[in-house]
């Protein structure tokens, strides 16, 4: 048996009506009408209407008849599948309302759900390599690095952690010099584990190397003339009991500088004394002085963004 005439879902286009004349597809199309609407008579057929079908029916009839009842089969099975995705996932109200849209056409070997969607960026970790903060991961530490102030670049010393950022002739005519520089190295040279004792001893080598020769035994500020003690005393650093002395130096060229060395012991490894020196030009075009102590107080243990130290405060263990 044939199904009645009516409207149906259409096998060829799920998301609408197609008008079932009893025997074959009309070329009528709506849009689905909300469940429990009456079901108008079909539309006037353009043309001829289609040949009846003779009773019992010729195999070709027959034939036909049970293509056109495998098509409507399929089509009630589309419809089913849409309303129970409907129920599924909420969308519908009580059944009662207008049928969602046609689901997506399956493709032989997918599934048929639709892509997860691609994640969304999570928020990054924070960079070891922070614009503020230069790395000592010899000696297990970390430098702030204030405003003005660059990680080295173009230097021939050894050791260098910073130094501000530009170049100027040397007062003496000979090369180029930098307004500050600040050094980091390991004590290897003897067996001194005394911050006072590394310091003091290193200060002289210290003002020596920055203001009097350079390496190819040149004199970029005609040498040095003086130097006076500006201050010394202890001084936690990254929690280690610390010691420094800083000295300020006159020149025969140029205003001279001051110069600080400051030892302590690193909280890494072998726990190597570790001395650091700063070499800061004196007169208006040299860093504040203030960043000596700025600098110290900023060092920290490699990966540790807290701790204590620094110039007057209290000391830490030794």
């Amino acid at each position: 048996m044939t199904p009645p005439p009516g409207w149906y879902r259409d096998p060829t286009a799920p998301h609408a009506e197609r008008w079932w004349d009893g025997t074959a597809w009309t070329e009528h199309q709506r849009a689905p009408e909300p469940a429990g609407h009456p079901v108008p008579g079909p539309p006037p057929l353009p043309g001829p209407p289609p040949p009846a079908t003779v009773g019992g029916g010729s195999a070709r009839s027959r034939a036909m008849a049970l293509t056109v009842a495998g098509a409507v089969l399929v089509a009630a099975i589309v419809t089913g599948a849409v309303f129970l995705q409907d129920d599924a996932t909420g969308d519908g109200d009580d059944g009662g309302g207008p049928v969602a849209g046609p689901s997506p056409t399956l493709v032989p070997g997918t599934t048929s759900q639709p892509p997860a969607p691609a994640p969304s960026p999570t928020a990054s970790e924070p960079s070891g390599d922070d614009p503020a903060v230069v790395e000592d991961q010899l000696n297990g530490i970390t430098f702030p690095l204030p405003a003005g102030w660059v990680r080295p670049r173009n230097v021939s010393q050894e050791n260098v952690v910073m130094t501000t950022d530009g170049t100027y002739d040397c007062p003496s005519g000979i090369g180029v010099c930098r307004h500050g520089m600040v050094f980091s190295r390991t004590v290897t040279e003897n067996d001194e584990t005394s911050p006072k004792a590394l310091a003091e001893g290193d200060i002289a080598d210290a003002a020596d190397e920055a203001y009097d020769r350079d390496a190819l035994d040149r004199r970029p500020y005609g040498g040095i003339e003086s130097h006076q003690l500006v201050d010394s005393g202890p001084v936690a650093v990254a929690g280690r009991a610390g010691y420094f002395v800083r000295w300020r130096v006159r020149t025969a060229d140029g205003p001279g500088g001051y110069v600080q060395s400051l030892a302590f012991q690193s909280s890494v490894g072998t726990e190597s004394p570790v001395i650091v020196r700063y070499v800061f030009d004196a007169g208006e075009d040299g860093p504040p002085l203030a960043e000596m102590d700025l600098i110290t107080k900023g060092i920290r243990v490699l990966g540790d963004t807290g701790g204590s130290g620094g110039v007057g405060s209290s000391v830490g263990p030794s």
